[in-house]
């Protein structure tokens, strides 16, 4: 097993709701499975996208002038 799957297996808990598996068969299945979560794990990890104190500080972009509306109190 890997370096990080110890910590898992303190927390993990199997349900058999069907069978009498032996205890090699649910030592078997445990290493598999964790096996394939500690390997998906380590490549699963997303990097954080940086972001510009520009892009932090600029506000949005207007919302567009409507053109239905006229303009000043004397429009027709």
């Amino acid at each position: 097993m890997t370096g990080g799957g110890e910590d898992i297996v303190g927390a993990l808990r199997v349900d058999v709701h069907r069978g009498d598996p032996t205890e090699e068969e649910l030592a078997a299945v445990i290493a598999v499975v964790t096996e394939s979560y500690v390997r998906e794990a380590s490549t699963a990890i997303a990097e954080d996208a940086s972001v510009s104190p520009w892009a932090v500080s600029a506000r949005g972009p207007r919302a567009p002038l409507r053109r239905d509306v006229p303009w000043g109190r004397f429009a027709g």
